[in-house]
């Protein structure tokens, strides 16, 4: 999923340097979506990992 954050986030880059605002706006919402969502399952899977840990020992 990050793979994809970064993607629109270069598409994001090219698009406004070339003027496509319109674009460029667009593709960066995604990214920031993209991302966010990514953080969320990284924490939700990292405290599930630790409570499986406590719950093994």
């Amino acid at each position: 999923m990050l793979k994809w954050a970064l993607v629109f986030f270069v598409i994001s880059l090219i698009a406004g340097f070339f003027g496509f605002t319109g674009v460029a706006s667009g593709a960066a919402a995604i990214a920031k979506i993209l991302f966010y969502i990514a953080v969320a399952l990284f924490l939700l899977f990292l405290v599930l990992g630790v409570f499986a840990v406590k719950s093994i020992k």
